[in-house]
């Protein structure tokens, strides 16, 4: 089943190739950032782990998220995210979304949980009171929405000479 492209209604402009360029290389970078990251963070959690490390058990000991829904099960629960976003980038490369003229809607999907994802590392850094932790995860989940709107800067969102055509010189 192939995909339409995105505005049918749109005039063809052909990608040249300082687009066609920065394009693959903004692309590759995010693939490789998102996968890489949250491959080996679920992987960690997931496979290589049984339960929380002894120092986020001590670290969260007393708080809420010692009994709602437990250390060891919240753990577990961030692995899975992480694991999530890693699949559906996956999925993402398995439907060609990297081409030009296919809907990056995996991609997207992955980077709005990833935003999620902070959120959740976010709260329970704010519970102990890291304060230095919870700043650290607003700036990579507001990182990562910048490379949502990246993304969708891009064609197919955009016509295809998205760079070379913002100027006046042919």
């Amino acid at each position: 089943m192939s995909e339409a492209p995105v505005h049918e209604s749109r005039p063809k402009s052909p990608m040249h190739w300082e687009d066609g360029v920065v394009y693959a290389l903004v692309l590759a970078g995010i693939y490789l950032l998102v996968g890489v990251l949250f491959f080996y963070a679920g992987k960690e959690k997931i496979i290589d782990g049984h339960g929380a490390p002894p120092p986020i058990e001590k670290q969260f000991s007393g708080t809420f998220l010692d009994t709602i829904p437990g250390i060891d099960a919240a753990w577990t629960i961030l692995g899975i995210l992480e694991s999530i976003i890693f699949i559906l980038v996956v999925v993402s490369l398995i439907r060609l979304e990297f081409m030009p003229d296919r809907r990056k809607t995996f991609l997207l999907c992955a980077l709005a949980l990833a935003i999620f994802t902070f959120s959740i590392l976010a709260m329970g850094q704010n519970v102990v009171g890291e304060n230095s932790g919870v700043a650290e995860l607003f700036i990579y989940a507001a990182a990562t929405g910048v490379l949502m709107g990246l993304v969708l800067l891009m064609p197919p969102y955009r016509p295809a000479n998205w760079l070379s055509g913002r100027s006046s010189e042919p």
